[in-house]
């Protein structure tokens, strides 16, 4: 890790709530949103993700539902890029693309518009927190299916003792800002 990654990550660190037994017993959740209550940090946070991505040649950047939104548009808008949505299943208008996925407890599905993302389009999919990385897995098939090609991953958060990261690689690289080990 470079200094600045050093000093992004302790920023980060420094302003996150923990809230124990959140949202069941024996999780420490990770809340970030004091991370959005001060304009300076998220400031710090939206410019150290722009430096990570601007080398990566990208087409354009895709949010997940629904905390991918929040760094996410303002990424997308510093790189002049396009931001693209994917979301819940049935809160798309237009024609969709769908993917089941496992949950701890049952399943989900996340869709893309089918006109987001052209073939040879190269993205970054981007969400505030890393966990197990179903979401993200998801996310990829979806950007795949349409032809995309990932150029990676971006969290601001990582919860590293989850593997998520592991269950990524198939996919692309990942980047976050600030991991947890426990």
């Amino acid at each position: 890790m470079s200094s600045q990654s050093i000093d992004i990550e302790t920023l980060v660190k420094a302003n996150v709530r923990e809230v124990a037994d959140f949202p069941k017993a024996g999780i420490s959740f990770k809340d970030i949103t004091p991370l959005l209550l001060d304009a300076k940090v998220s400031q710090q946070i939206l410019t150290a993700l722009i430096e990570h991505a601007r080398p990566l040649n990208l087409s354009a950047i895709v949010g997940i539902d629904s905390r991918g939104f929040l760094f996410g548009p303002s990424l997308a808008r510093a790189l002049g890029l396009p931001f693209v949505l994917i979301r819940k299943k049935g809160k798309l208008p237009a024609d969709t693309i769908q993917v089941d996925y496992d949950l701890e407890y049952g399943t989900a599905c996340l869709e893309i518009h089918k006109d987001a993302i052209k073939a040879g389009d190269r993205v970054l999919i981007h969400d505030d927190l890393l966990a197990t990385g179903g979401t993200a897995i998801a996310s990829a098939q979806l950007v795949q299916q349409l032809g995309g090609e990932i150029a990676g991953f971006a969290f601001v958060i990582e919860l590293a003792f989850l593997q998520g990261r592991q269950s990524l690689r198939q996919y692309g690289s990942c980047f976050s800002l600030a991991d947890y080990q426990s």
